[in-house]
């Protein structure tokens, strides 16, 4: 088998938490060498809950396939040892609060003075300047501040989002820009100095919202489970009590709706169903129509109907439903990967690349790797 993408590529990793581990496990998963320095009692994301055979969720997650290293950067071993990494290092990337690097003789001028060729990344919650630069930024926090908890809910109250979007928006956008920058590296031999906030992350991901707010004035309203501007979209039930969730995304598929699945031709050109401004205008109503055609359908036949007539469908999962989901059995997206507490289960990443398959590396016991790495580099 051919090495991966990755291959040879060194990342040194001062993190904690979600964001930038999450980043620099998917540079784990193409095969980069990750060595994660965490102070001592370790990163504290260990310990958010114990969730997998007593070891936290989040952090299997984020860090599978990296090397722990414990480091006490107030010692002055401990510091040579770092220097020693960064010298060797590809990738240097940070998610300590804004300055902390800066005092400890590791921001990114210092870093790339010492090291020219080294590719910096640092993630923060609201950028390294402005009125916000040392506000606390935890996810839920991020999600406020750009405007998501005010558009997730229902109409009744906001929510917020069921994962770490905030983290995760940050978390890729870090690790884009690093493959984006050792591309780069490879033409110019020079490296770069990248910032990513989670704030600048996920007020991307808001585009839909935003621009609507900017330059419609008309804020989006919480639809629930509905969407906030496309109708027919959304949970419909159906004679069974069951939901199926269904999407009409252009006139072509509201005609085969009305035939094929209705058949009630006559909405089509109906005044208050014509479009999918209308459309939108009218969802409770149209609701109402769908919902009494549906009633003579159990969930899983309409789903059938659906599919035979190419109009997007899905059926509501729990996560464990989806753990099981026949798709990923049928595609055998499932392995087995190690851990302090043994075999775990987890998904391929998303990204296959033929001939080739992610390395499955396990999670690092805290400072597993230190004594090893101290031999190495010192």
């Amino acid at each position: 088998m051919n090495p991966p993408p990755l291959h040879g590529v060194t990342v040194v990793a001062l993190e904690q938490a979600v964001a930038a581990p999450y980043a620099t496990r998917q540079l784990a998963d193409l095969g980069a060498r990750v060595i994660k320095v965490e102070r001592p009692g370790g990163d504290f994301a260990r310990d958010y809950d114990h969730a997998v055979k007593g070891m936290s969720a989040y952090f299997v997650w984020v860090n599978r396939g990296k090397e722990s290293v414990v480091l006490d950067l107030r010692e002055e071993a401990d510091r040579s040892l770092l220097d020693a990494l960064l010298a060797a290092a590809d990738v240097f990337v940070q998610n300590l609060r804004p300055g902390a690097c800066e005092r400890l003789g590791l921001g990114a001028r210092t870093l790339r003075e010492r090291h020219p060729a080294l590719i910096t990344c640092e993630i923060t919650g609201y950028g390294s300047t402005g009125p916000y630069r040392d506000k606390k930024a935890y996810d839920l926090l991020v999600q406020c501040e750009t405007g998501l908890v005010s558009v997730t809910g229902d109409p009744a109250a906001p929510a917020r989002a069921g994962i770490s979007i905030a983290d995760i928006a940050g978390g890729m956008y870090a690790y884009s820009g690093i493959l984006t920058a050792l591309y780069e590296r490879e033409r110019t031999g020079r490296g770069t100095a990248l910032a990513v906030s989670l704030l600048d992350a996920l007020g991307e991901w808001m585009g839909h919202p935003l621009y609507t707010q900017v330059h419609g004035g008309a804020p989006v309203a919480r639809s629930g489970a509905r969407h906030p501007s496309i109708s027919p979209y959304g949970p419909y039930r159906c004679g069974d009590g069951a939901r199926v969730f269904l999407s009409v995304q252009n006139d072509r598929e509201w005609v085969a709706l009305c035939e094929r699945v209705l058949r009630r031709p006559d909405l089509v050109r109906d005044p208050r169903f014509a479009e999918n401004p209308l459309r939108h205008a009218h969802d409770e109503e149209l609701t109402a129509v769908l919902e009494g055609c549906f009633g003579a359908h159990t969930a899983d036949g309409l789903s059938a109907l659906l599919d035979g007539v190419g109009i997007a469908n899905a059926r509501l999962r729990t996560v464990g439903e989806f753990a099981a989901h026949p798709q990923l059995a049928a595609r055998d997206r499932w392995r087995e990967f190690g851990s302090p507490v043994g075999p775990l289960r987890g998904l391929l990443p998303p990204v296959e690349v033929y001939g080739r398959e992610a390395p499955m590396r396990p999670v690092p016991a805290l400072g597993e790797h230190t004594e090893a790495i101290r031999a190495e580099f010192s």
